[in-house]
């Protein structure tokens, strides 16, 4: 399509490369000269004549249809089935338990004991002691001490200080301040505008479409459903079950062997170094004792078997068929025609004048002085006196003297004799007998019955009904618009331009 547009633009184009050289002269005098010869030719016979012509153009144009098409639907519909159940239920029993159980019986028994005691047997004793005693004796004594005292005394004076004071002097002063302010003026001017506006204008054409329409057609038709279903079957079957029951064995286990630290009995000796009775401990051993015996119980199991029946249930899967309608659509094309009426816009081009007011601002400065009053302050320095009184301290060394009395102690030696009375002790034996009580446990073994609960699943069938989701299936129209290509034909005008024919000469090169 755009080559046709640009087929009148390359013949203009053309049309003016051919046309000779012209020069325009002065005051709106022209003359045209050809390419070849120097004498100049007339207007008439190189201007140029513009006429149109109509061309036949080929355009693409897409319509829009509205296509009705299907899809399939499942639709969810619940069905309710009714389905064997099997729910065990738990059932407790009780069964006899023989146990044995070991009970300690204590017997008290007395054994006789042999033993020797040693009995300290005391003997008074007396002896003179000779020891010497220091007595302090004190002596009264004096002495004198010199020493130094420093008293302040104290002085007043007074002196003259000179210092500088700064005094605030204000004076008042004036200045004139030039400055410019700009003063908006407004002027009011008009101008005209010109502009295009494009009316549109309608035409109504009508053209004829060929459309086809599916039409679904439904049959109905039958087909065979499988389904598997478990059916409970009841059997009985025989296990073993591993059981069995506790026995007490009673063994004895013989006491381990102790080292033990025996000493034998010392005795008193006399020691002159100390002149008292120092009591010597006897030799100690280490003897092995054998510890008694202990019995020790302990429990061992004894496993048994034992067979017992008990009900099962197995499930057997059995295939059910049955038939079930189904309907089935076809799409039926079909041919029909429609007369569309569509509208075509052509756009008319309407030149308007308007008139437009708008106004000009202009800033026209202008010059105002103002008078400022301001104060300026100056420091003048001023002298004074005053006097100060402060004191001075002054340290006297002065001499002073004191009396001190102490005491001096001098240890005098006593001598003194005192009678010491002691007692010494002879460890004396003796042979006694005494009865220890003990006691002794004997396990005696005593038989015992209790009920153990155990826990039985029985079986137990219903049924129930269940709801089973199905999908059915089902047509459903939805429209789709599609874009359809379709070339029109049109006439378009095109503007010609090419010289005009005159009586020149052959040889002028303007053409015949």
């Amino acid at each position: 399509m755009r080559a046709f547009l640009w087929a009148p633009v390359l013949a203009v184009l053309l049309t003016v490369s051919s046309v000779t050289t012209a020069e325009a002269g002065y005051c709106g005098l022209f003359s045209f000269r050809n390419c070849c010869c120097c004498e100049p030719v007339s207007y008439e016979c190189c201007k140029q004549q513009c006429y149109t012509v109509n061309k036949t153009c080929k355009e693409v144009q897409y319509e829009k249809q509205e296509i009705t098409c299907y899809k399939t639907v499942y639709d969810k519909v619940m069905e309710d089935k009714t389905i064997d159940c099997v729910r065990y239920e738990k059932e407790t029993r009780y069964k006899d338990c023989t146990y044995t159980v070991c009970k300690p019986v204590y017997e008290s028994k007395v054994r006789t004991c042999t033993y020797t005691v040693c009995k300290p047997v005391w003997e008074t004793k007396t002896k003179e002691i000779n020891y010497t005693v220091c007595k302090p004796v004190w002596e009264t004594k004096s002495k004198e001490i010199c020493y130094t005292v420093c008293k302040p005394v104290w002085e007043t004076k007074s002196k003259d200080i000179t210092y500088t004071v700064c005094k605030p002097v204000w004076e008042t002063k004036t200045k004139d301040i030039c400055y410019t302010v700009c003063k908006p003026v407004w002027e009011t001017k008009t101008k005209d505008i010109c502009y295009t506006t494009c009316k549109p204008v309608w035409e109504t054409k009508t053209k004829e479409i060929n459309y086809t329409v599916c039409k679904p057609v439904y049959e109905t038709k039958t087909r065979e459903v499988c389904h598997t279903v478990c059916k409970p079957v009841h059997y009985t079957k025989t296990i073993q079950i591993n059981c069995g029951h506790y026995e007490t064995q009673v063994t004895e286990i013989p006491g381990p062997v102790v080292k033990k630290c025996v000493q034998e009995p010392g005795c008193w000796t006399w020691d002159p170094c100390c002149c008292k009775c120092v009591y010597c401990p006897g030799e100690t051993k280490v003897v092995e004792v054998q510890c008694p015996p202990r019995k020790c119980c302990k429990k061992v199991w004894i496993p048994e078997v034992k067979e017992k029946t008990i009900n099962c249930v197995k499930y057997e899967r059995e295939v059910i068929k049955k038939e079930c309608p189904y309907t089935v659509c076809k799409m039926v094309p079909e041919t029909r025609t429609k007369t569309c009426t569509y509208k075509v816009c052509h756009m008319v081009k309407e030149n308007h004048v308007k008139t437009c007011t708008y106004k000009v601002c202009k800033m026209v400065p202008e010059t105002i002085t103002k008078t400022c009053t301001y104060k300026v302050c100056k420091m003048v320095p001023e002298t004074r006196v005053k006097t100060c009184t402060y004191k001075v301290c002054h340290m006297v060394k002065e001499q002073r003297t004191k009396t001190c009395t102490y005491k001096v102690c001098h240890m005098v030696p006593e001598t003194h004799t005192k009678v010491c009375t002691y007692k010494v002790c002879h460890m004396e034996r003796e042979v006694k007998t005494k009865e220890i009580p003990y006691t002794v446990c004997k396990m005696v073994p005593e038989t015992c019955v209790k009920q153990v609960p155990y826990t039985v699943c029985k079986p137990v069938h219903y049924t129930k009904t269940i709801q089973v989701c199905k999908c059915v299936p089902r047509k459903e129209a939805y429209t789709v618009t599609r874009c359809v290509p379709k070339v029109v034909c049109k006439t378009v005008p095109v503007t010609v331009c090419c010289p005009a024919p005159c009586g020149c000469k052959s040889d002028c090169g303007c053409g015949a």
